[in-house]
C-alpha cells in the first residue's frame, strides 16, 4: 500500500504559554478548522518567506509583475517631464543672462535667496506666491 498526501507525520511541538495563547486566539480566525492547520500553514508561510530572501516571493507573480510595469512607466514619465523641466530652466536662464548684467555678488543673493526659499515651503514654489512677495516688498517702508 503507497503513501497517500493525506499521510501526516506526528512531530513533538512544545511552546511558550504566550505562544498556545496566541494559536488558540488565531487559528479559528484564520479560517483553519484546527490549530494543527494553523500551525502548518505558519511554518510554511516561514519557510516560503525564507526562500524567498524578501517580500517579493510573497507576491504573486502576476501582481508583481503589474507593479513593476507601472513603476517603469512611472519613472519615464517622471524622467521626461524632468527634461521638460531642465529644458524650460536653461530657456530662461539663457533669457535673463542676455537681458540683465549680473555681477557676482547679485547673483550669489539671488541663489541664497532662491534656497531659502525653496526650503521654506519644502520645494512647492508658486507663480503667484513669488508675485505675492514682490507686492509685499514694493509697499513696505524703504529709509
Amino acid at each position: 500500500m503507497g503513501k497517500t498526501e493525506d499521510e501526516r507525520k506526528l512531530i513533538q511541538f512544545r511552546a511558550k504559554p504566550d505562544t498556545v495563547r496566541r494559536i488558540e486566539q488565531w487559528y479559528e480566525a484564520d479560517g483553519c478548522r484546527s490549530r494543527n492547520e494553523f500551525i502548518e500553514r505558519a511554518v510554511n508561510f516561514y519557510a516560503d518567506y525564507l526562500i524567498s530572501k524578501d517580500d517579493s516571493g510573497l507576491l504573486p507573480a502576476a501582481i508583481k509583475s503589474y507593479i513593476d510595469g507601472r513603476l517603469g512607466m512611472f519613472e519615464k514619465h517622471m524622467a521626461s517631464l524632468l527634461y521638460k523641466l531642465s529644458v524650460e530652466v536653461d530657456t530662461v536662464s539663457t533669457i535673463n543672462a542676455h537681458a540683465y548684467e549680473f555681477d557676482e555678488d547679485t547673483l550669489r543673493r539671488l541663489r541664497a535667496n532662491s534656497v531659502r526659499n525653496v526650503k521654506q515651503v519644502n520645494g512647492i514654489l508658486s507663480f503667484e506666491q513669488h508675485v505675492h512677495d514682490k507686492e509685499m516688498e514694493d509697499t513696505t517702508w524703504h529709509d
